[in-house]
């Protein structure tokens, strides 16, 4: 029995290439940035949770085309992306304040030398009291732990600040 996968903007990448192993090439012919996914503990980590609409943004692709792209790589016909689902949250929000950030955490060398910084992320957002920030520092939108934390009461702003370096700071949601 053939599987198939309709794949969207909240289509998992885990899913996808476990559906689909032949996107993976597909991908990174796309963007260097996807040759991320090689790695076996982000392979088994982000990608389980992180979704096409999160790695667009890594891969700095417009979502309609990275989805319509995989959709016609497997034989799904094209499909109407809302180009306002696309954007950004670029504006920096009136929470954020540099004298504010209380703790950081440099993950780039921890992911490249293939260990996991879950731990050390959530060790630092424990931490925090009420209006200080966390600033991690990842070679990659961390859409997967921007998620986590949101789901753990986190609000989150990510800038993107170079070559594979993204800075996203993290504040405890007050309501």
């Amino acid at each position: 029995m053939d599987k198939t996968l309709d794949i969207t903007p909240d289509t998992k990448i885990g899913a996808l290439l476990d559906t689909y192993p032949q996107l993976e090439e597909v991908l990174l012919a796309m963007s260097p940035s996807f040759a991320k996914l090689k790695n076996p503990v982000l392979r088994r980590t982000v990608a389980r949770v992180a979704t096409v609409r999160q790695v667009a943004k890594v891969g700095n692709l417009t979502l309609g085309k990275l989805v319509n792209d995989l959709r016609n790589a497997v034989g799904q016909d094209g499909i109407g992306i809302d180009a306002e689902s696309s954007k950004d949250a670029t504006t920096r929000p009136d929470w954020m304040d540099e004298n504010k950030v209380n703790g950081s955490f440099d993950a780039r060398a921890t992911i490249d030398a293939g260990q996991q910084p879950l731990g050390r992320i959530f060790d630092g957002l424990g931490d925090l009291q009420a209006e200080q920030i966390f600033e991690l520092t990842t070679p990659f939108i961390p859409g997967p732990i921007i998620e986590l934390a949101s789901n753990k009461g986190f609000k989150s702003w990510t800038v993107h600040e170079g070559d594979e370096i993204f800075k996203t700071y993290f504040i405890k949601d007050t309501p």
